[in-house]
């Protein structure tokens, strides 16, 4: 059992969960609760670690039996109760966290497996990790082929955005590009239509036909999509508001476009 907090794995934890260049030097990210490890791949786990007396509860117990039987080799260290609190990352630590490797994912992912025709997602710079899982989580649900960002987006890795994923984070293929710009053109060169919703938008988001390969543009919270990025759009759109709003939250201007597509493709 690991005792104290000074153990170097405990520190690599802490680190991990703190700080995105740690994860993206070691290539692992934190997965933390109970149901979140299950949804795990086994292949992408690297260790887990768990609460004194996990293994006691059903549950717990369920847990680790059915990963050790998928994966013999796997480390698993008991941490002592005021240790695993210690680098919990949530306010009511379930007792149980594991590491797990990223994935690599190519545009070719991105636009799917043939199917069905690409339904892309392209974020600009967003930066509210609530934002980032609510959309990786819709995205999979509206049948979304891909998700497409920049660097300057927040790390997906990142605990809070994986928590509010609820494990489509590991079914939802994704590229994150340094040149936002020519990712977008290289996509119209394939024949995807590119939608921003905009303020120049002449017509309203449900008028559009997206039984084609589409893609939609989600820019940054606070600023929105970049008068560059904007630029490339194929065509602009409009979400009717009523009162005096001027935007919506990113996350639900997205869940709008997707499951328009949905319904449309349904």
């Amino acid at each position: 059992m690991i005792t104290g907090t000074n153990n170097k794995q405990i520190k690599n934890i802490t680190s991990l969960i703190k700080k995105a260049r740690e994860r993206k030097a070691q290539r692992l990210f934190v997965v933390e609760g109970i149901r979140a490890v299950g949804e795990v791949p086994v292949e992408l786990l690297e260790s887990i670690y768990y609460v004194e007396g996990f293994g006691d509860s059903t549950e717990g117990r369920q847990l680790l039996d059915e990963i050790s039987s998928k994966k013999a080799s796997i480390v698993m260290e008991e941490v002592a109760r005021p240790v695993f609190n210690s680098m919990s990352d949530t306010v009511t630590p379930q007792g149980v966290l594991a590491l797990v490797r990223m994935q690599d994912y190519t545009l070719e992912d991105v636009l799917g497996d043939g199917s069905k025709k690409p339904h892309i997602i392209i974020l600009e710079s967003l930066q509210d990790p609530g934002n980032m899982g609510t959309i990786i989580r819709t995205a999979e649900g509206a049948g979304v082929t891909g998700i497409i960002m920049n660097n300057t987006t927040v790390d997906i890795y990142s605990p809070k955005v994986v928590r509010s994923t609820m494990g489509s984070i590991f079914r939802m293929p994704f590229v994150v590009t340094s040149d936002l710009s020519e990712t977008i053109t290289s996509l119209k060169k394939a024949g995807i239509s590119i939608y921003a919703a905009h303020l120049k938008g002449e017509k309203f988001y449900d008028e559009f036909d997206y039984t084609q390969p589409v893609g939609f543009m989600i820019g940054n919270e606070g600023n929105g999509l970049t008068d560059e990025t904007a630029a490339l759009a194929t065509s602009y759109l409009r979400i009717p508001m009523e009162g005096q709003l001027e935007s919506l939250n990113a996350s639900v201007a997205a869940s709008i476009l997707m499951y328009e597509t949905y319904r449309q493709r349904r």
